[in-house]
Formats: C-alpha cells, sequence, structure tokens
C-alpha cells in the first residue's frame, strides 16, 4: 500500500483588525478552518461568524463548513483568500454581544459598510458616530495631545457625506472634535457599544438583499435579516413594504431557482418568488436558516455556555471599572497634587513679589531716615552756634548796663562834660537797644529750634504665609416555538436617549446650512421623506406586519 503525501496549502485568513496565515490539508473541511481560526483569536461567540470568499466567477459567498475547503468553487490562489466575517448579525447588540472582541469586529465591520455606503447613514449620524469611533481609537480628548489636525488622516465620514456639504477638511474635524469632547469619561469599549447602538437603528444594518421576481415577474428586493424577511420595491431598499417575521414561517425550500416559503398559517397561501440562479437561492436558504435559530435562540433562556460567559464578561467590567475607578482616582490625586504644587509656587512667587516691595519700602523709608537725621544734626548745630551767640549779647549787654551806671554816677562829677557824657549816654543806650533787639531775636530764635524734633520714621514688620444540489429545504418550527416578537415594540436609542436625539437635532441644524441639495442621492431623499412623516425603523416594521399572512402575501403577488 503506497501512502500519498498530501501537500499543505496556504490559506490568509483576513479578520477586521488582523491577517492571519494558516496551512491546511486538502481534506481540511470548512468547520476544521474555522474552529482553529476562532481558538486563534480567542473568539467564544462563533454562532455570528462565518468565512468569507470570492467564487471563479467573482461573487462573494460564505464557506459551506460541513465540505472540504478546496471541494468548493474559491477562487485558486496562493495563498487562498479567505474573509471572517459577521455573518449574522444580532437584535439587539447590548444584549448579545458579550465578549469584547466580538464587540470589536462587528463595530469595526459596521463601520466599514458605514463608510463604503453599504449601510445608509444620515450625514447627522455619520458625524456623531465618527465622533465615537475617534474615542474609541484615541480615547478621551485631551487638548494638549489632540492637537488640530489630529484628525487629518482618518477616515471617519463617507464620501457621500463629504461631497454633498460645503465644509473642508479642517471644519469637518472641529465638528468630531467638539463631539468626541462630549464623550469624556466614556470608556473605548463603551464608545464602540454606543456606536453600534446607534448604527443597529439604521435601516439597511444588518440586511442581506437579493434582487428576486414574484409571479407577475415584479423585480423586487428581498431583504433577509436577524427579524424576519422582508421585500423591497426595486428603488428603495431602505423602506420595505411587506414584512414576514421569523415566528410566522414553517418550512422553506427551493427548486432550481423558485424559493417557496410555507407560512404557519394554514390558510395562507405559499410565499413563493424567483431568484436568477440557483447560487442565489442556496445564500438565501443558508441564512434563512441561520437567522431563524438565532431568533429563536434569542426568545428561550439563555445556555449555560452563555450565561458564563455572561458572568464572566459582568466579572471582568465590573473589574476594569474598579481599576479604571482606582486609576481615576489616582488621577484625581495627582492632579490635585498638581494644582496644590502650582498654588504653592504661585504663592510663593507672590509672596516673594511681596517681599520685593517691602524690602523697596524699608531701604526708601531708611534713606529718609537717614537724611531726615542729617537735616537734624544740621539744625541742632545751628542752633547751638545761635545760643552762644546769644550769651555773647547777654554779656555784652550787661558790661553796657554797667557802664551806664559808671557813667551816670560820675555825671555829677563830670558837670563840665556834661555834653560829651549826654552825646556818649545816648550812644550807649541806642546801642542797648540794639543788642536787647538782637538778643531777643536770637532768644526766640533758639526757643524755636529747640521746639523742632527730628522727624522719627516707624517702621512696621510684615508677616505673610495651592454549490450542489439545485432543491433544499430546511423545517423552521420546532416544539413548543415561542411566538415573541417582541421587536415590533422596540424604539430606536434617539427616542430612548433625549441627550442622543438633541445631539442629533443640533448636528442636523448645522450641517443644513451647508448642505448642497443638488448633490442629495435617492437615499438621501427616501430618508428625508421618511423622516417628514416620522418614520423610523421599527415604526415601518410594525407596519409592514400589519394584518394576518395571507393578506401580506396577496400584497406581495400584486406588487
Amino acid at each position: 500500500m503506497l501512502l500519498v503525501e498530501q501537500k499543505n496549502i496556504n490559506v490568509r485568513v483576513t479578520t477586521m483588525d488582523a491577517e492571519l496565515e494558516f496551512a491546511i490539508l486538502p481534506s481540511t473541511t470548512g468547520k476544521q478552518l474555522f474552529d482553529q481560526i476562532v481558538k486563534t483569536i480567542g473568539l467564544r461567540e462563533t454562532w455570528f461568524f462565518g468565512l468569507q470568499y470570492q467564487d471563479s466567477k467573482g461573487f462573494c459567498t460564505w464557506l459551506k463548513l460541513n465540505k472540504r475547503v478546496t471541494a468548493q468553487d474559491i477562487k485558486r490562489e496562493n495563498p487562498l483568500l479567505i474573509k471572517f466575517r459577521g455573518k449574522f448579525y444580532p437584535e439587539e447588540v447590548a444584549e448579545e454581544l458579550i465578549q469584547e472582541a466580538t464587540q470589536r469586529l462587528f463595530f469595526l465591520q459596521v463601520k466599514e459598510c458605514i463608510l463604503n455606503d453599504d449601510i445608509y447613514c444620515p450625514p447627522e449620524t455619520a458625524v456623531l458616530l465618527a465622533s465615537y469611533a475617534v474615542q474609541t481609537k484615541h480615547g478621551a480628548f485631551r487638548k494638549d495631545y489632540h492637537v488640530p489636525g489630529y484628525l487629518s488622516k482618518e477616515k471617519l465620514l463617507p464620501q457621500r457625506v463629504l461631497e454633498q456639504h460645503k465644509l473642508n477638511k479642517d471644519e469637518w474635524e472641529e465638528r468630531i472634535k467638539v463631539w468626541h469632547q462630549e464623550h469624556k469619561g466614556l470608556l473605548r469599549e463603551d464608545a464602540m457599544m454606543e456606536y453600534l447602538k446607534i448604527a443597529q437603528d439604521l435601516e439597511m444594518y444588518g440586511v442581506n438583499y437579493f434582487s428576486i421576481k414574484n409571479k407577475k415577474g415584479s423585480e423586487l428586493w428581498l431583504g433577509v435579516d436577524a427579524l424576519g424577511l422582508n421585500v423591497y420595491e426595486k428603488t428603495d431598499k431602505m423602506t420595505p413594504k411587506i414584512g414576514f417575521p421569523w415566528s410566522e414561517i414553517k418550512n422553506i425550500s427551493f427548486n432550481d431557482k423558485k424559493f417557496v416559503i410555507k407560512p404557519i398559517d394554514k390558510k395562507a397561501p405559499d410565499f413563493v418568488f424567483y431568484a436568477p440562479r440557483l447560487r442565489i437561492n442556496k445564500r438565501i436558504l443558508a441564512l434563512c436558516i441561520g437567522n431563524h435559530d438565532l431568533y429563536m435562540r434569542r426568545r428561550k433562556p439563555d445556555t449555560i455556555e452563555v450565561q458564563q460567559m455572561k458572568a464572566q464578561a459582568k466579572e471582568e467590567k465590573n473589574k476594569r471599572q474598579m481599576e479604571r475607578a482606582l486609576l481615576e482616582s489616582e488621577k484625581k490625586k495627582r492632579e490635585n497634587a498638581e494644582k496644590e504644587a502650582e498654588k504653592i509656587a504661585r504663592e510663593t512667587m507672590e509672596l516673594m513679589e511681596r517681599l520685593r516691595q517691602i524690602e523697596e519700602q524699608t531701604k526708601r523709608a531708611q534713606d529718609e531716615l537717614e537724611e531726615q537725621t542729617r537735616r537734624a544734626l544740621e539744625l541742632e548745630k545751628e542752633r547751638t552756634m545761635a545760643q552762644e551767640e546769644a550769651e555773647k549779647l547777654d554779656m555784652d549787654c550787661r558790661a553796657a548796663v554797667e557802664a551806664k551806671a559808671a557813667l551816670l554816677d560820675q555825671s555829677d562829677n563830670q558837670q563840665r562834660n556834661q555834653d560829651n557824657v549826654a552825646t556818649e549816654l545816648a550812644e550807649l543806650t541806642s546801642k542797648i537797644s540794639q543788642l536787647e533787639e538782637a538778643k531777643k531775636k536770637k532768644d526766640e530764635e533758639a526757643k524755636r529750634w529747640q521746639q523742632r524734633d527730628p522727624v522719627n520714621c516707624h517702621m512696621q514688620d510684615h508677616d505673610e504665609t495651592d454549490e450542489s444540489n439545485a432543491e433544499a429545504s430546511a423545517e423552521l418550527t420546532s416544539p413548543g416555538m415561542v411566538r415573541d416578537r417582541s421587536e415590533e415594540e422596540r424604539m430606536t436609542e434617539a427616542q430612548k436617549n433625549q441627550r442622543l436625539r438633541r445631539s442629533l437635532k443640533v448636528l442636523s441644524t448645522e450641517l443644513a446650512a451647508a448642505m448642497d441639495e443638488s448633490k442629495m442621492t435617492p437615499n438621501d431623499l427616501i430618508h428625508a421623506e421618511n423622516v417628514k412623516h416620522g418614520r423610523d425603523k421599527y415604526k415601518t416594521l410594525r407596519q409592514i406586519r400589519q394584518g394576518n399572512t395571507k393578506q401580506r402575501i396577496d400584497e406581495f403577488e400584486s406588487m
């Protein structure tokens, strides 16, 4: 017996944020490759995902997990190119996406679809979503770090939105930055979830479209999503006209290009449509089965595995919150310490300046005191001299009086010299008067100097201190199936969140002023019409499911 050595085949798998290389055998099945991928990236919520490839005719399709990879119509390249993508979308992202890895993969996939316009997004919503995408990548806004131009290399808005508004790059960045600043304190993973919660309300979110015809041959779109099957007119992929929830469907099958859906309602006829190619019907069948299974699964108690995952995710989130709270506390302490240091430094500078001013004042006072002391000494010297001169005058005055007395005594004896003595006496009397006047002036001057005191300066101290068979079918009902259609009671995130509603209104008003209406696309016009009539995704859903199944199938046939 000869043993044939199997040659490895290289496979390149791209996820939304990574590129992986695998070597597989020709006998490797899609399931084996899928398991190897999810193990490598550590993903547990595997039921949302699938492997996408381009077939030999250039169409994108999903790898069948129960068949060998090499046995499928995959384009022969080296290495084989496969994409790991979300195949089935959740109804309610906040409730269903448990792992952060799953949330991130869906966030990146939905963001790519919005930026490529595969999911229509109105301009105001696109700007708000862009701000959450920035928060996810860059974290909370920091004025010192997120300087002008920090978004210049980022693709954050659909090209359609950029072309429709008369705004340059800087003006777009400024608008996104304003809303980025609004998300202060929001964790990156929470920003991802906020992005998805808003995006899931977009009409085209999670819908796989297929071109079909009814029995009349009218060209229509069939939309397959997490909530059921919807029928759209060919010119409008946003507003479905008829809807069938998964809970109304009993069996789905196809025979070549004919697709048959059997309702649970026995009074209703089969829902029949035609696809252009057999391979389209195969894809529709696979998507219907997968979406129906998840629809029913959500309406039953969580499995042990999901319960464990949720408990673990909750524990991890609580741990992150505690770590974040601790980090915020330490950050707050550091900021307070920095503020206190700044305050102390500022107060120190103020005290230094005050001390400098006091020193200047003291120096001026000292200079003034020295000047006054000098003047006082000079005045004291002058006063002493005046006093000495007054004393001398006093002595002269006494001598004159004595001389006068002597002359008077001699007057009797010197009668003969009376005229001469009288003259001399008159002169002496005049001189005495002058001396007394001078003495009086000097006494007064000395008295004035005695009354004058040097001016003293009082100093005050200052003390100052912060593809295989052409036919296939599947039963979609199961025993005890729950008839839960709670999705029809849902509201959009904007209806539930007043702050979000207000933000979108402000953005809508701002952008309307810069809008070039000549560049509006058909989807823009459809969206504007829906807004005008107060329609949203879930209001439309309730409307297109009105009446019984038979009425809606009859309506489909008449389209």
